[in-house]
């Protein structure tokens, strides 16, 4: 009943639905493939013999938390044959830089209209489908279950504002989760949550945020140096902030220390130009980072940069957490071993703020006036930021192991009859 209705209502609705995802993908400057969103995707059907996984990852954050998944896929099973998709652009971007050789073909994810998803899985015609963290599309997981593919959610999780909602609607989730096979979460507060919503056997292995940023700390270059910092420089990495208010809030605390850099990545990369533009009013200097032109404030608006500049960094400030917005993810720069400072409002990732708090990896700072005393506190005692450091890192050591239970699971499942 509930597939049905769902299907109603898409075609009912969509002279509101198909506007309004040209209009974000318009505004966030995306260009996606939008033949390849209707299910045409350009890959032939396997060849005998060939088994298929398909994963999909829909953005940049998702595509990042799947690299040590895709990497222990290839460590396990070499043969098995992956599709990759994403559905925006930077997502497609980022997977061809950061995942080159971990997957065989990089489509687009398809609009999860009946005709278009089935339309797909019957080029793709996967032995298992796997989804990255919330990802579960009703058409999308019930087209899998016809072609016969095992169904797994990868690094599910859910969040504290999306849960009541959810809840709401539990008979959706109820029809959605009869498609879904196996569900892989974070944390035992999100098994609870899909328990609650009504999967049962969710398991919690813990986050591959974890493992992808400790490979990204191992392969890092000398950042200082591309970015021109001085010798002796405190240097200040603010990333993705999300707000013009946590934009403003930041400001008005690197003031409070005129010898620092600064380089600071908006979480939006359409918001880098604004963003220069208000450090060059607040400073008299600012320059994006593709301009290639040094400055003591930088505007980070390249894809794939953020985690290696967190290397460089005495002090990382991460937004999200300011502004009532639920908090972005700290692990990065945890993994580099750095004191991380962020906002009170961390309700999406409570699961790492909180123990990171609780071993003295990071700080909470409520507003500007607290963000720079916290910031001017770590630039003077560089003995606080090295114990900081310690406990980030150990943090993160104790928290690895998500990425390979996660790939177990799907080559396990591609080799099931």
């Amino acid at each position: 009943m509930i597939f049905w209705v769902y299907n109603v209502l898409l075609v009912l609705l969509w002279p509101f639905w198909a506007p309004w995802m040209l209009w974000r993908a318009a505004k966030r400057k995306e260009r996606p493939d939008w033949k390849q969103r209707t299910g045409d995707l350009p890959i032939q059907a396997p060849a005998q013999g060939v088994r298929r996984a398909w994963l999909h990852a829909v953005s940049v954050g998702e595509v990042v938390a799947a690299l040590p998944i895709l990497r222990e896929v290839r460590r396990l099973d070499p043969s098995l044959e992956i599709v990759l998709s994403t559905t925006t652009t930077s997502g497609q971007q980022t997977a061809r830089e950061r995942a080159a050789g971990l997957f065989d073909h990089l489509v687009y994810f398809p609009i999860d209209v009946p005709r278009f998803v089935v339309a797909a899985m019957m080029r793709v015609r996967p032995k298992v489908v796997a989804v990255m963290e919330t990802e579960l599309w009703l058409n999308f997981l019930w087209a899998a279950k016809q072609f016969g593919a095992r169904t797994i959610l990868l690094n599910g999780r859910v969040s504290d504002r999306s849960f009541p909602r959810s809840m709401r609607v539990r008979p959706y989730y109820r029809a959605l989760f009869a498609n879904l096979d196996m569900a892989l979460v974070q944390s035992k507060t999100d098994a609870e949550r899909y328990q609650a919503l009504g999967f049962k056997g969710a398991e919690a292995v813990g986050s591959t945020k974890y493992d992808g940023a400790s490979e990204d700390a191992r392969t890092d270059r000398a950042w200082r140096d591309e970015l021109s910092v001085p010798d002796g420089a405190v240097l200040i990495v603010v990333g993705s902030t999300r707000s013009e208010a946590e934009e403003a809030l930041i400001l008005d605390a690197v003031a409070e220390l005129p010898e620092a850099w600064v380089v600071h990545a908006p979480r939006h990369i359409e918001r880098a130009g604004a963003l220069r533009d208000a450090y060059r009013a607040r400073f008299g200097r600012g320059e994006l980072r593709s301009s290639l032109h040094p400055s003591q404030y930088l505007v980070l608006d390249t894809y794939g940069e953020l985690s290696g500049v967190y290397s460089a960094a005495d002090v990382v400030v991460v937004g999200g957490g300011f502004d009532d917005l639920g908090g972005q993810n700290i692990i990065q720069p945890l993994a580099h071993g750095k004191p991380v400072i962020h906002g009170p409002h961390m309700q999406n990732f409570r699961d790492v703020a909180e123990p990171a708090v609780r071993t003295g990896a990071t700080i909470v700072a409520k507003d500007a006036r607290e963000l720079a005393a916290a910031l001017t506190r770590l630039a003077n005692e560089p003995e606080t930021r090295a114990k900081m450091g310690l406990a980030a890192k150990a943090l993160v050591e104790q928290n690895l192991g998500a990425a390979l239970k996660c790939a177990e699971a799907v080559v396990e499942a591609a080799r099931a009859d």
